[in-house]
Formats: structure tokens, sequence, C-alpha cells
């Protein structure tokens, strides 16, 4: 079984059952198990800042699908619940991320791993440090410690919303 993160996030309410839709429908596939929870995040917008706020997390998997399997099985997640690509960084239902996957290096024309954009964003890093065994995840040869601390970002742009969802 292959140790996975991935991020959720959503704008658009109702958000935290958005979020708790996708977590059942990975959790629904045989081929899935959900090990961990982060809390949920209330963040500030990425990139397009006209927008409402998020609320993101991460969990951590374990699956037997390989990483184009798992992606197919996320965009399918994503359609299902109702996410519609129109708009980059745009509002969204549910947006999930393959962040890593085990220790591998990945690339296709739809999926690099690990997620490219992981290092800078703190929405995502928050959630992964609160749920990884920091002394055995790096990224990139670093502690997810290591990547936060190098992150400059308002503090209130990352609040907790909800201890467990």
């Amino acid at each position: 079984m292959n140790k996975v993160y991935l991020g959720l996030g959503s704008n658009i309410e109702p958000r935290i059952d958005f979020l708790q839709e996708a977590v059942e429908k990975l959790a629904d596939n045989e081929k899935i198990k959900i090990i961990k929870k982060s809390s949920v995040y209330q963040t500030k917008p990425y990139g397009y800042l006209e927008q409402e706020d998020f609320l993101n997390a991460v969990i951590l998997i374990k699956t037997s699908l390989d990483p184009k399997e798992l992606l197919e099985r996320v965009l399918k997640i994503e359609k299902e619940i109702g996410r519609v690509r129109d708009e980059i960084w745009g509002p969204r239902k549910i947006d999930i991320d393959i962040l890593l996957y085990d220790k591998i290096k990945y690339e296709s024309s739809n999926l690099i791993l690990p997620h490219p954009e992981i290092k800078k964003r703190a929405f995502v890093m928050i959630p992964l440090l609160e749920i990884a065994d920091s002394d055995s995840l790096l990224i990139e040869g670093k502690k997810v410690e290591y990547w936060l601390e190098e992150l400059d970002y308002p503090e209130d742009d990352v609040e907790l919303f909800k201890k467990e969802f």
C-alpha cells in the first residue's frame, strides 16, 4: 500500500459538507483507506483573491492505486461533487490535490509529484505538518517545518476552523 497525502479545499457553501463528502467518496473505494485527517483551516484565497475564504485540510491515505489511477479517482470525485473548472484559482465546491505519493517523483501531462506548489502554500503546509511524521516526511530533503518557516504569510491567513471533520 502506498502512503499518499491529499490536500482538500472548498470555498463554496456548504464548504465543510463538501470536504466531508470528498473524504467519504474516497473511503468508499476499496483500494483507498483513510489513515489520518488534519483539522480544517479557514484560509484566504490563493492566486485570484476576489472570492470567499477557503476551508482546507490534508488527509493521509493508503492506497493500492498508482498515481494515474488515483488522479482519475480524484477527478471523478471532484466532478461528482460538482467541481467546475472554468477559472484558474477560482471558486470551487471541492479541490483535491495529490500532494505527496510515497517518496516518488512522478511527472505526466496532468500530474507532477510531489505537487510543485506544495512548499509555497501555508494552507497546505500547516495541516500537513499536523498529521505528518515530521521526522520521516521530507520534501526535497528538508522537513515540513523548514518549508513552513520559509513561507512569508500573514498569521491570520490560516486560522483553525474546526478540529475534526
